[in-house]
């Protein structure tokens, strides 16, 4: 029994954690329901990454085929870049993680993660596997496979080509393998088998491309007798939209990855290779397995009386349906598999709802609330269609708040009851799970009963208990918070149950570069009414903070109030962090929040360890004026702020040598050329500036394999794709005299100790003698690099291009990455001195 306990709760949550609204049917969409309905087989699609999955072969199995499909992605994405805000590292792992679910609820496929944490890009899967924990995602792959029960699995990429693409896309594969051969033996992670089955896919596919034979005129030429050729441009219409225009829309939804991509019709040819398993015949996938409802023994008349809908489905009037449907239903119940039961009772309960009209939700009064808090919410619920339904009682769990009203629903009336509820007190709140306590650089940590899902279960939910066709059904769903805005109209957003107060440090990053004490402002937020607590601030060793303490007290919900710390560094250098806790009825609070919020996306509140990084250096720069042109988002004029700059934001369409010649340096953001239509014609004004004594740095930007720019740089220079992913990796000074790496600040080779995730990307690979290369590098293995750092004195200022992660390392707050970018701003300096 506690086997099919769990397995609803999955399959449950899995499926409501991907709405966000109640959800509506049309006539067409409830027949293409019916069709899956009467479908009883699964595929799960395995990758690395947001953005890897094909979306052509996953709509093309939810639609086409109509087997339940999901997408594991082993990672968030947390480790890329950020193509429409400064969000990054976590934060850009909650926006990717929305981004695949709004891909999902396009393509109708479920969405699954593993436990490992993206930390940039991987040359190969030996440092891969070095930083993730092998055993722990190898288990939650395992863990994907036994929860799903999938008959096909399919890999993104090649398991037998370590060192030719992303170390974690290989390695994914790797582990795909590994894992068909293990999900079924029951001596493997044997502890998942608490609420788990052993389960053994009948096949294993890699879905291969030109791309990974190099190019399309040597995949041309390739035999591919060993290959499944498929063509997935198929039109559905009852959908009213072809394969290749679904999956179009569904990969548009990564907007933090700039991915949006025009639609396709017309015939699509995927080719499959046959990695393990029996060889399906006919190009179907599914071929010699049993997807009929007579896989599960007993179902004659369940089969029967779908089918028969399927066959003569009402389009005008699909409440006709309701007592075959209701009967179905009652007959699944009595099935003894306990999976295809879970599975098949959630969407022919959604198919019910559908045909008869109903709509039903539970909202509250709030967007937040607290543990142990009383909360209004609001039920209504509305029989749209002609058929008798009664309401037998609502109820709020946890909680038990029940209404009995034993009301039958009158056609089309709306029926509305206020509740309220008190949210049990625990500790238990609804931001994402995998950051509530602090991981590794590899691997997130996660309570067992989570690992897997996309976000956090909702902590209150809804249960509206109803008589329909004369049998009892209910249905279920997770409290949201409803509001009218005046724009967009109607916007619901998740319910967040959150501490009751959090704190945060707004510089993520303090320098100091003298003796001199620092206020350091905490903000505490109270989450809930009438605060009565104490305010302290953690400094590491050696560093001293003034007070001790803040009394706090606050009186309404939301209320913000700030604090002041004065902190004073050590004599010599130092870094560590400082860590805010608030002290409230004898507990203790030290978590940040942070609210995410764009229009693609749902509202995300984000619970992390609140810290914030002090760095005790001596830091020296010439020039103060700074002016920084924005590219796909980085903190990097906060940090320069940090050391003292005066740094102003540039629109690109105010660009002119005029308007540029007050500053002592301009730099531009990264991948500045490749987001802003504008800047390439602003060009020849940014070399003016240059030749009359201006100094700009050109941050990396990414190009096609031609390696040129759509602008000029003073002196020829083509980028390529190199990158030093090792932020360990050995740094060779190339240029010692050279002023940007003596003036104001001495570079040495201890200046590159503590970066994070990365050296660099996007390095040029040729260039003009008019360049200096500072700089050599390598991943191990490979050959030097020199193109991260190049410098060329143009008229009377320099030019400089580098392809150094100084986005990541200056709000990390690296002292070597902040000295060598002071020496940037400030060549040419020494000489006017």
């Amino acid at each position: 029994m506690r086997n099919i306990t769990f397995l609803l709760i999955l399959v449950f949550i899995s499926a409501r954690l991907q709405a966000q609204q109640p959800r509506t049917y049309s006539s067409s969409e409830i027949y293409h329901a019916v069709q899956k309905l009467n479908f009883l087989g699964s595929a799960l699609y395995l990758a690395a990454h947001p953005d890897d999955e094909n979306t052509r072969m996953i709509s093309y199995l939810s639609n086409e085929v109509h087997a339940r499909t999901a997408y594991l992605s082993l990672t968030r994405g947390d480790g890329g870049q950020n193509l429409i805000g400064t969000e990054l590292r976590e934060l850009l792992g909650v926006i990717r993680t929305e981004e695949l679910l709004a891909a999902r609820r396009v393509d109708g496929g479920e969405q699954m993660f593993s436990r490992a944490n993206d930390f940039g890009f991987s040359k190969h899967p030996d440092e891969t596997l070095r930083i993730w924990n092998k055993d722990s995602v190898l288990a939650d792959v395992v863990r994907a496979i036994r929860k799903f029960r999938p008959d096909i699995i399919i890999n993104r990429f090649d398991h037998r080509s370590p060192g030719t693409t992303h170390g974690h896309h290989t390695t994914s594969a790797m582990l795909s393998v590994e894992a068909f051969d293990l999900a079924g033996n029951k001596n493997v992670y044997s502890e998942q088998l608490q609420h788990l089955k052993p389960w053994q896919p009948k096949r294993l596919f890699f879905n291969t491309s030109w791309w990974f034979y190099g190019n399309e005129e040597k995949f041309r030429e390739a035999a591919k007798d060993n290959l499944i050729t498929m063509d997935l441009g198929g039109y559905y219409p009852v959908i009213g939209k072809s394969n290749g225009e679904i999956a179009a829309i569904s990969r548009s939804q990564h907007r933090s990855q700039g991915f949006g991509s025009p639609a396709s019709r017309g015939s699509e040819t995927e080719y499959l290779e046959l990695l393990k398993g029996d060889k399906p015949e006919n190009q179907n996938l599914f071929s010699g397995i049993n997807t009929t409802w007579s896989r599960i023994e007993g179902t004659e008349e369940i089969a029967k009386l779908l089918k028969s809908i399927e066959h003569h489905f009402n389009f005008q009037e699909p409440f006709v349906h309701v007592p075959e449907l209701v009967k179905a239903y009652t007959l699944i119940q009595k099935l003894d598999d306990p999976y295809w039961k879970t599975v098949k009772t959630r969407e022919i309960k959604e198919i019910i709802k559908a045909c008869t009209g109903l709509y039903m939700e539970a909202v509250a009064t709030e967007s937040q609330s607290t543990p142990g808090s009383e909360t209004g919410l609001r039920a209504e619920i509305i029989n749209r269609g002609p058929l008798d339904i009664t309401l037998q009682r609502i109820a709020i769990h946890p909680g038990n708040t029940i209404l009995k009203p034993g009301v039958k629903l009158e056609a089309n009336r709306d029926y509305s009851f206020d509740i309220s509820t008190v949210i049990t007190d625990e500790k238990k709140y609804t931001p994402p799970y995998w950051l509530l306590q602090k991981g590794t650089l590899g691997m997130y940590h996660a309570p067992s009963a989570l690992i897997g899902f996309p976000e956090t279960p909702a902590v209150l939910t809804a249960e509206f208990d109803l008589v329909v066709a004369g049998t009892p059904l209910s249905f279920s769903g997770d409290i949201l918070y409803k509001h009218t805005d005046p724009a967009k109209g109607e916007v619901y957003q998740p319910f967040e149950v959150l501490p009751p107060v959090t704190a945060s440090i707004t510089n993520k990053v303090n320098i100091f570069d003298d003796t001199t004490s620092k206020n350091i402002p905490v903000k505490v937020r109270a989450v809930k009414s009438g605060i009565d607590a104490t305010v302290s601030l953690k400094v590491p060793e050696g560093w001293k903070v003034t007070p001790e303490s803040h009394p706090l007290k606050t009186t309404f919900k939301g209320e913000e109030r700030t604090v002041l710390f004065r902190v004073t560094p050590p004599q010599k250098e130092s870094e560590g962090f400082v860590r805010p806790v608030v002290t409230l009825d004898g507990d203790r609070y030290d978590m940040e929040l942070t609210e995410i919020r764009y229009d693609h996306i749902p509202t995300q509140s984000v619970l992390l360890p609140s810290e914030a990084k002090v760095v005790r250096m001596d830091i020296r720069k010439a020039g103060k004026s700074v002016g920084y042109i924005p590219g796909a988002g980085d903190k990097i004029p906060e940090s320069l702020r940090q050391i003292g700059y005066q740094v102003s934001i540039l629109d690109p369409a105010g660009i002119s040598a005029a308007s540029l010649a007050g500053y002592d340096a301009v730099v531009i953001g990264i991948r500045a050329y490749n987001v802003s239509e504008i800047l390439p014609a602003r060009q020849k004004a940014l070399l003016d500036y240059v030749r009359e004594g201006g100094t700009l740095i050109v941050q990396y930007n990414t190009v096609g394999r031609g390696g040129t720019l759509d602008v000029k740089p003073p002196y020829p220079l083509r980028l390529s794709r190199d990158r030093v992913t090792d932020e360990n990796a050995r740094v060779t000074i190339l240029a010692p005299g050279h002023p940007v790496l003596r003036y104001p600040n001495t570079i040495t080779s201890n200046d590159f100790s503590g970066w994070v995730q990365e050296r660099g990307l996007y390095f040029p690979d040729q260039w003009s003698k008019e360049y200096i290369p500072l700089l050599s590098m390598h991943d191990k293995g490979e050959r030097t690099k020199e193109g991260s750092l190049l410098v060329a004195p143009y008229g009377k200022g320099y030019y400089i291009y580098t392809g150094l992660s100084f986005f990541r390392e200056l709000p990390a707050g690296v002292p070597g990455a902040f000295k060598l970018f002071a020496n940037m701003l400030s060549v040419g300096k020494q000489e006017k001195n």
